[in-house]
């Protein structure tokens, strides 16, 4: 699924300089690889390149965490996963990826190679402490000489390899990593002119979702990402932009892909996340997305204290079935029944709904006075979202007014709502606009009868 984050409109808008890496994240040049076919993706026409804007900077290939050289495209895929005990390894030399191993694991991983456990937390605190963020061993300065060698023939450190930085006139950061196996990811910072700046994660290559509103869901799923490649996206945020915006605070998995989907990895690296001896982000600045995967929701409520946010994003299942699919499995009535059930367990723990507004289809006083009754019991807050426009799209944003309409009918209901703004969206870095879905594409649904008039004036 799509980034599904936004902004409340009050906040203004920031404008921030050329980012300066820190010496520590020198970078090396990877491959890329041709898109994967899918049996279920079909052909389509070409889509409209993402906005041109005189705001788009990008790194200088002078500075420390440099880009690579002209990418080059393979016909093999040599992608990599986990194995059995859940620790990814790399291609090369089937080294151990750091990465991908929660804190325990690491210590037991260090023992088996003869050094003690207080080695592990010194690299432990290299990885993700202290300012270093180490992609080599070169980095670790302070770890003992023989403990260093052995890393360096045994580890790899690094998941991603840096692509691109594009700067939006907001602020707002969409840096491209390449994988591996060349595939490639995007991941977004959102600064903010408070204390709050927020990284939005991928946790899959594409999404299966196919949410008809969002450009991520065009590409289909290509793959999972490892918690390595997931844990490394927050690293090099917090590398490559802390001396720019300030600390990141907040971890968002609203990026690429259904993080339910990959429910391994993403409580995997969230593990990770939390670890207060590295990144140490707090329980409730951690929200994980979910188009509404029930079996996995339930997991996920029982097995993490993260924050919660659900894409609702309509009122009634014929729209939902329409514009989210997966609802044709988990409809809104399952969904909302899980989650009263789930949430008693909770204490003090609301969810969030998001609801992307989409101008004469699920912006009704109907759709706002059904939404009110279908989350009431619910303890919840509501995030209304403007939908961004992307190549291709059979839809159009609700205006401001009316917006503003539906929130106040919510409010006078009772809920606790709040409007986004959307942020990066002149760079394609705003809420459904991630990824690059190509040639092949997902295919488009019927639209039902009712709501052609709808599409026919956003076309």
């Amino acid at each position: 699924m799509g980034r599904m984050w936004m902004r409340r409109i009050l906040l203004r808008q920031n404008s921030l300089p050329l980012l300066k890496p820190p010496m520590a994240c020198l970078l090396t040049p990877a491959t890329l690889q041709k898109p994967i076919s899918s049996p279920f993706l079909k052909p389509s026409p070409p889509t409209l390149a993402p906005l041109a804007s005189s705001h788009r900077r990008s790194l200088s290939t002078a500075t420390a965490c440099s880009l690579p050289d002209p990418l080059v495209s393979l016909d093999g895929i040599s992608s990599y996963f986990g194995g059995d005990d859940g620790v990814g390894t790399s291609n090369k030399g089937l080294k151990v990826l750091l990465k991908g191993m929660t804190y325990d694991e690491l210590e037991k991983w260090v023992q088996s190679h003869g050094y003690r456990p207080g080695q592990a937390l010194m690299l432990w605190k290299r990885l993700y402490g202290n300012g270093i963020w180490a992609h080599h061993s070169d980095q670790l300065e302070g770890l003992n000489k023989d403990f260093k060698k052995m890393l360096s023939e045994n580890a790899e450190f690094k998941a991603l390899s840096l692509k691109q930085v594009i700067t939006a006139a907001d602020g707002t950061r969409k840096i491209l990593f390449t994988l591996e196996d060349g595939l490639v990811i995007e991941t977004v910072v959102i600064p903010s002119d408070s204390s709050r700046n927020t990284v939005c994660v991928s946790s899959q290559v594409g999404c299966a979702m196919n949410c008809q509103f969002c450009y991520t869901g065009r590409m289909g799923l290509r793959r999972h990402l490892t918690a390595a490649e997931i844990v490394e996206q927050a690293v090099f945020a917090r590398c490559l932009l802390t001396n720019e915006v300030g600390d990141i605070t907040n971890v968002v998995f609203m990026g690429m892909g259904e993080p339910l989907q990959n429910i391994d990895n993403v409580l995997k690296a969230t593990d990770i996340m939390l670890h207060d001896q590295g990144l140490h982000f707090s329980p409730r600045k951690i929200t994980v997305s979910t188009s509404g995967l029930v079996p996995q929701l339930r997991r996920f409520l029982k097995a993490s204290n993260c924050a919660l946010a659900v894409s609702l994003n309509a009122t009634t299942d014929e729209v939902r079935n329409w514009i989210m699919p997966i609802n044709r499995k988990y409809n809104i009535g399952l969904l909302l029944q899980t989650l009263r059930e789930e949430l008693r367990f909770k204490n003090n723990y609301k969810v969030l709904f998001e609801y992307v507004m989409l101008a004469g289809v699920n912006d009704s006083i109907e759709d706002a006075r059904r939404l009110a009754d279908l989350v009431r019991g619910i303890p919840c807050k509501i995030n209304l979202l403007s939908f961004n426009p992307h190549g291709g799209s059979q839809f159009r944003p609700t205006s401001d007014e009316k917006m503003i309409e539906f929130r106040n009918l919510l409010a006078e209901a009772g809920c606790v709502v709040f409007l986004r703004s959307s942020r990066g969206d002149d760079q394609m870095a705003a809420c459904g606009q991630l990824g690059n879905p190509g040639a092949i594409q997902a295919p488009l649904l019927r639209v039902p009868e009712q709501f052609k008039m709808a599409m026919e004036v956003s076309l």
